[in-house]
């Protein structure tokens, strides 16, 4: 049975560390604003600005490398925990679409609800952010890194717009975090299912 542990037990439980001991991002949380696509604040009263201390050490190790690779440009965090009964709003939301595809069943746990995903993105020297071809929860196959190429070639995608997704995905997956098929935003810390076994899931 998955152990468990209230978003309200979370602040300053040693397993995890607040974005804000985190240097050099920015801390952008959408579910707490209504920029998202339930459009509603789904966070508030809830701080949930917090991570694992495992990906809360790869997000350093991101952060360097983007220093070295793109100095001034910023890591950007959009989505770090996300608790088991946000999940579950999220899930509701979307019932009677085709677009649950999108979320992790709230039966089987979000691997944000481990504190062991973030979504990202970065922003350019000019502190706006880099233009990935899609805004952060675009539910269609243009945010999908696993047709990239094919979204070249028809010319959805172009070329800037695909080198910005491969800067974040490197910066990423060499810090340890592993990316999925369907959104080029989201990156899980470490195998699903190990994380699944292994982690405490935030309720």
């Amino acid at each position: 049975m998955t152990a468990t542990i209230t978003s309200e037990q979370v602040p300053g439980h040693p397993e995890y560390r607040h974005l804000t001991t985190i240097a050099g991002i920015r801390i952008d949380l959408r579910y707490a604003t209504r920029d998202n696509f339930v459009g509603r604040d789904l966070y508030s009263p809830l701080d949930c600005a917090w991570l694992h201390a495992e990906a809360a050490a790869a997000i350093e190790r991101a952060v360097a490398w983007l220093a070295q690779r793109r100095p001034g440009c910023t890591l950007v965090i959009l989505d770090a925990l996300r608790p088991h009964r946000v999940q579950e709003q999220l899930w509701d939301a979307l019932a009677g679409t085709n677009l649950r595809i999108y979320l992790a069943d709230p039966a089987r746990g979000s691997i944000h609800s481990y504190g062991m995903a973030v979504d990202v993105t970065i922003d350019g020297e000019d502190g706006r952010e880099l233009d990935m071809g899609t805004g952060f929860d675009d539910m269609t196959e243009l945010s999908h890194p696993a047709l990239e190429r094919q979204m070249l070639a028809e010319g959805r995608l172009t070329r800037e717009q695909h080198a910005n997704r491969l800067l974040l995905r490197e910066a990423m997956t060499q810090a340890g975090f592993v990316g999925i098929n369907s959104e080029w935003w989201h990156f899980d810390c470490g195998n699903r299912d190990e994380v699944r076994a292994r982690y405490m899931r935030v309720l």
